[in-house]
Formats: C-alpha cells, structure tokens, sequence
C-alpha cells in the first residue's frame, strides 16, 4: 500500500509521545479505533494512520525559554495511507498537517512519499541535466543576477541592464519579484525585448542564456499568460509560488504548451518556516514540495548574507532538490548577500551542481553590471583551476575590484 511519511518535532506539556502520536496518527485519519467494532475496523484498516517511530530528544534552552511549564520534546513520524488522499499535494498537506498546523506547537520537519508515489508527480521539467544542455555549460556552477531597481523604469533601461549582465558572462537574468504588470515594462515587452537581447548575445558570444521573465496576474489568467510568453520567444518563466501556491507550480510544470524552465521565487515562504516550534521545514517546503511540484530552479536564502538560513538548512534544502530519485533534479540558488568573494565558500558548499545568483553584488561593481558579472566568472574558473581568489585575481581586474569592495571571506 503506497503511503506518504510524515516526521514531525513536538512539545508535549503531558509529556507523554506515544500517545500524543497515536492521537495524531487517528485525529488525521479516521477519528478513532479502540472502542469500534470488528466489522468497521476491517474497513478502516487501509485508511488508518500508523506510528512508525517515536524518538525523544533532550530539550534545548531554547525551548525550555519558549515555554512556560516543562516539555517533552521529541519526533514523531506518522505513515499515512495513499487511499485516505487523491495525488495532488493540497490534498496531502490538509492529510498531514491540515488542522494540525492549528496547533501551533507542532513542526513538519520531514515528508516521505513512496516512489509509486512520488512518480505521479511531474518533478521538474528539465532540471539541472536540461537547463546544462539548453545552455551547453556541464562543467561548473551556473551564474545569474538578477535586475535592480527596475520599478520606475522604462524598456530602454530594461534592454541596458540585460545585455550588461548577459556580456559580462552570467548564465541566467531573472526579472525583480516584485515587477508585476506595469505600463512602462509591460509583460508582452519585456518578453520580446529579452528574446531579442538573448539573440544577439548568441551572436555575439556564442553562449546561449536564460531570461526568466516574472509571470503574475490572476490565478486563472497564468497558463494562458505563460503560453503567451512561450509564444512570443521566452525561456524561462520566474513565479512567486508561495503567493499563489503549490498546485498552481504544478499545473504550469506540467503544461506541455509551457515548455520552458520554471524557477521558483521563495516570497512569503518566510510566513510558513522560521519559528522552531510550529509550521513546516525549509528542506520540506522548500526542498522536497517544490521539486514535486516541478521547479527546475530553487531560489533560497543562503547562509551568508543579512537574510540568511543557517548552513544546516540550506544544505538540507539542497540536498532535498539534488537527491537521487525518480524526479529530475532542481537547481539549489542560495541567494541575498552573493558577492565575488563568497565564491569558494558556495562551490565548497553546494557543489558545481548550483547556481551562484547575485544582485548587488554584480550591479555594485565599481566598473558595472558587465564588470560585476565577469568577476563571478573569473571567481569560478579559478575555483575550479584550484587557484586562490588572490591568485585568480592577478589576470582579472573585474575580480580584484571586487575583492577590494566587498573582500575575501573564503
């Protein structure tokens, strides 16, 4: 019987996990089963949750501050039969932590889907073996930026900062999240303009690049919004997910019209997981459902700007999107704070299977957007030479510029 697993940290005031799990593993099923009768408990078998593991922890002091009387804090992992949900993830978040998110002294820290299972979702529609091939780079990080400062501003300024950035080497140029439909950079605009700035970068380089065009608007209008852009030239579409939501990602993943990468925009994620007492893990939403869900590439923060993860979990998000399954694998983009020194600490972290995306630190260059791009680059290809900053620095004075700016942590 295919089944997902859900492991979740608790603080119990009766401090008794055994039967605070058991009366998770029913609540969320079928109600109850010690007082039913033989008959209907032969029906209900199939849809009954079950208690896999429980495992108690030794509390923190962050939890024994949290909390006025003594906890027992501890994890407790919950099976929960497929019959019991149709295959859609809303239907397997409300199973799982539905009215149990209500509780607000409960963390979903882990899910587990069957491969039966998990095969019934789309996973991303290229990954990181398509977006390689779309772009014919295999042998390092992927770099990308991101615009600035765009709200305000015009469809000449939109074309300057793109090709910049695009010259000066970066893979990959996502739209603002918050440059929503506007009458100086109209969607349709900025979609023809990036195709057209992508072409002549090919021409002139020979590098093929990625613009990721920022799809909003009504929740019913996106498919249709999204095939328009396909249309009209665009190759990667980026969506504020957790704004519209996770069955949303899937239905564009899974569109063969929307034949494009999908990169996913962690916005408003931070009302769902910063709190170590209730709501649900980085790696889990994330990580895990996002790849479900179908994005090819996974913005998050990472573990060294002012808006950071801590590296724990941004490993664990990481690693949830690069995992060997029967899913594609999805772009880890640790982002917020990325500047030209950080780059041996991101390869030694997340691998040359990642993406290093920076917006002040390519726009802040003293020589410009080109200037900040190539120092990324340069950064990468002495990285990977196994060459010292300092050392790559000496043929590249877009690196050095950067290195005096913003410095080499690594």
């Amino acid at each position: 019987m295919s089944i997902v697993t859900a492991t979740y940290r608790v603080f119990d005031p009766k401090k008794d996990l055994h039967k605070k799990a058991e009366s998770i593993a029913l609540g969320l099923t079928i109600g109850s089963w010690t007082h039913l009768p033989s008959l209907e408990k032969q029906q209900l078998e199939k849809h009954k949750g079950e208690v896999v593991e429980v495992l108690e922890e030794q509390p923190t002091e962050q939890t024994n501050r949290a909390f006025a009387e003594e906890r027992t804090t501890g994890l407790i992992k919950i099976a929960y039969p497929a019959a019991n949900f149709s295959t859609d993830l809303p239907a397997i978040l409300t199973t799982i932590f539905g009215k149990l998110s209500l509780d607000g002294e409960i963390k979903l820290i882990d899910i587990e889907l069957d491969p039966e299972l998990e095969a019934a979702f789309p996973g991303p529609q290229f990954g990181i073996e398509g977006i390689r091939s779309q772009l014919n780079v295999y042998d390092r990080p992927l770099v990308m930026s991101i615009f600035k400062g765009m709200i305000g501003k015009d469809l000449s300024e939109f074309k300057k900062q793109l090709k910049d950035q695009l010259l000066g080497g970066v893979d990959l140029v996502k739209d603002d999240e918050i440059l929503f439909e506007n009458p100086l950079t109209p969607f349709t605009d900025r979609v023809r303009a990036g195709a057209e700035i992508v072409k002549e970068v090919y021409e002139q380089t020979g590098e093929q690049k990625l613009y990721a065009v920022n799809l909003t608007g009504r929740t019913f209008e996106l498919k249709e919004k999204a095939k328009q852009a396909v249309q009209l030239g665009a190759n990667a579409l980026l969506f504020n997910v957790f704004a519209y939501g996770l069955d949303v990602l899937q239905a564009l993943a899974e569109d063969p019209d929307i034949h494009v990468p999908i990169m996913a925009h962690p916005a408003v994620s931070g009302a769902l997981t910063p709190s170590p007492f209730y709501g649900i893990s980085n790696k889990v939403l994330l990580g895990k459902l996002l790849r479900l869900a179908g994005a090819d590439l996974v913005l998050f923060p990472s573990p060294y700007g002012s808006v950071a993860l801590a590296k724990s979990e941004t490993t664990e998000i990481a690693h949830a999107l690069t995992k060997t399954s029967t899913l594609n694998k999805a772009f880890p983009v640790p982002s917020a704070g990325i500047h030209p020194g950080l780059t041996p600490l991101l390869i030694n972290d997340f691998g040359v299977d990642s993406v290093i995306n920076a917006g002040g630190g390519i726009h802040g260059h003293p020589g410009g957007a080109r200037a900040g791009a190539k120092a990324f680059r340069d950064a990468v290809a002495g990285v990977l030479a196994n060459q010292s900053l300092t050392e790559a620095a000496v043929h590249s004075p877009e690196l050095s510029e950067a290195i005096h700016l913003w410095g080499n942590p690594a």
